[in-house]
């Protein structure tokens, strides 16, 4: 049961960090939905984004993010 809780919590952060990437190519970001995004993403890429920077001004920080979720989450849903 908790697994399972886990397992959405951490699907639905995914989802909505790749959300808030895609919309970041596509809207403002003063639109009301990317800034609502943003609140949540923004403060965990930012550590990422302090140790890997940009590079030719390309971010990797979403995708390390992506693959970082999916590694706690496979160890959380292991634990319990």
């Amino acid at each position: 049961m908790i697994a399972t809780i886990v397992r959405y919590v951490f699907q639905i952060l995914t989802v909505i960090v790749i959300v808030d990437v895609l919309l970041s190519y596509f809207t403002s970001p003063y639109n009301r939905i990317r800034a609502f995004l943003d609140r949540i993403v923004e403060p965990m890429l930012r550590p990422i984004r302090r140790i890997i920077p940009p590079m030719a001004n390309i971010d990797f920080s979403p995708v390390i993010l992506v693959i970082l979720l999916q590694i706690i989450e496979s160890i959380l849903v292991r634990i319990l």
